[in-house]
């Protein structure tokens, strides 16, 4: 299989296959590489999640997000719209929000009192013309010219997306049709309601983390605690598929296996069959949706995982930070209308995710590894060739399959270098 060069300004790197069986190291800490996937990508035609519309109930309510690198503003306006706005002002670029949660009847600058209202709109400037008759700015001084820089959104029943591109696709063709559908299995139209935040920094490229979530693979073999409660093992029944336009989304869903119905398995060597704990409530859920799904991960390009795992659900939004530092920031959330039984279910729950969460400890830790083995060695190459090379969802119930990955790197190569399609 041949290599494809990638020109940069005063070099060529090498993608060492046309297909995406390989991925480059060299790919997650290029600092060249990670300037470009701010622009191509972040900054591009692709949707960002920046949040929840229950996160800004009332007019003037607003909340701090990011997109890529740059600060934005979730902000509902007198006509109970949300917008999303650059949180730079157009005088200096200071940012003006400087507080996570807030409300106000305007968005003023703390530099110099640029005021401007809920749709960025300038509305004040201090001695706009001088003071004592002297001085000032020009007479032709154009106020609607400077008003901040508003990102395209839409909010799929509450969920809040911006992009920078107003010629973006609408979020379900975005999506496609199929992974659409799932995103609005969870929601699905009722009012939301936020439980709890959590943040942490991790030593790693971005890009780690929504492979991780597309990546069946590990799953059953790293979790000592999904494998050994029944909670997803790839002994399950379940599903992997990919969007049949861009192949770079995908579903992953499983349902999980009685406790008194497990077995072990010989390539499972983390299966603890006398694994218990003093509270089982967090492994014994309710069944809530249409159907048995018990573990629904559905991940966006680029790097957005909303979570169904029994009765919790979560957004998991990743921020990059440089080529070798991310941000992970989790949002576990209901329904307005859930119960306080159910509430106190979803948040027993919340324990198996999150910075310290029974499972997802397990990923922080080799996601460190990975960047360290990446930093150490930019000129070798990981092994995607599960399930062999193409990016086609597997067939249904094959649960062991790299495909989502494949599909992931093969978008980002169009994207990023104009590199055609195996």
């Amino acid at each position: 299989m041949a290599s494809v060069a990638i020109e940069f300004e005063k070099r060529t790197l090498e993608w060492p296959t046309e297909d995406c069986t390989r991925i480059p190291n060299w790919v997650y800490s290029d600092p060249d590489n990670y300037q470009r996937e701010l622009e191509k990508i972040f900054y591009g035609p692709f949707w960002s999640f920046v949040g929840l519309d229950c996160e800004v109930p009332n007019p003037g309510d607003y909340k701090r997000a990011m997109v890529g690198e740059r600060p934005v503003i979730i902000v509902r306006d007198k006509d109970n719209q949300v917008n999303v706005l650059l949180n730079s002002c157009a005088h200096r670029a200071a940012e003006i929000c400087l507080d996570k949660f807030g409300s106000n009847r305007v968005l003023t600058c703390p530099y110099h009192q640029w005021t401007y209202d809920l749709k960025g709109k300038l509305m004040g400037v201090p001695f706009r013309k001088g003071a004592k008759g002297i001085g000032g700015y020009p007479a032709d001084f154009d106020m609607n010219a400077n008003s901040l820089k508003a990102l395209r959104v839409e909010v799929v029943n509450g969920a809040v997306f911006a992009t920078f591109d107003h010629n973006a696709l609408p979020m379900r063709e975005y999506l496609t049709d199929r992974i659409y559908e799932k995103f609005t299995r969870v929601f699905d139209g009722r009012k939301l309601k936020v439980l709890g935040y959590q943040r942490q920094r991790l030593r790693g490229n971005w890009k780690l983390y929504p492979e991780n979530l597309k990546d069946s693979y590990h799953a059953t073999l790293l979790h000592v605690f999904l494998i050994s409660f029944g909670l997803y093992r790839m002994d399950q029944k379940g599903n992997l598929f990919n969007d049949d336009k861009t192949r770079a989304h995908n579903v992953v869903e499983s349902i999980a296996t009685p406790r008194d119905q497990l077995k072990s398995h010989d390539e499972m060597k983390s299966y603890k069959s006398n694994y218990e704990l003093n509270d089982m409530r967090p492994v014994t859920p309710v069944k809530e949706f249409g159907d048995d799904i018990t573990i629904q991960n559905l991940t966006m390009f680029p790097c957005l995982t909303v979570q169904q795992q029994q009765n919790l659900l979560q957004c998991r939004n990743v921020i990059p930070m440089g080529p070798n530092e991310f941000e992970l920031s989790w949002t576990f959330f209901g329904y307005e209308d859930d119960d306080e039984e159910m509430i106190q279910r979803r948040t027993r729950l919340a324990n198996l995710t999150g910075a310290a969460g029974y499972i997802s400890v397990d990923d922080n830790e080799v996601f460190e590894l990975s960047a360290s083995g990446m930093l150490a060695n930019p000129d070798a190459n990981c092994v995607v060739e599960l399930g062999g090379s193409s990016s086609d969802s597997p067939q249904a119930g094959e649960m062991v399959s790299e495909s989502a990955i494949r599909g992931f790197y093969e978008l980002y190569r169009e994207v990023m270098y104009a590199h055609p399609r195996p």
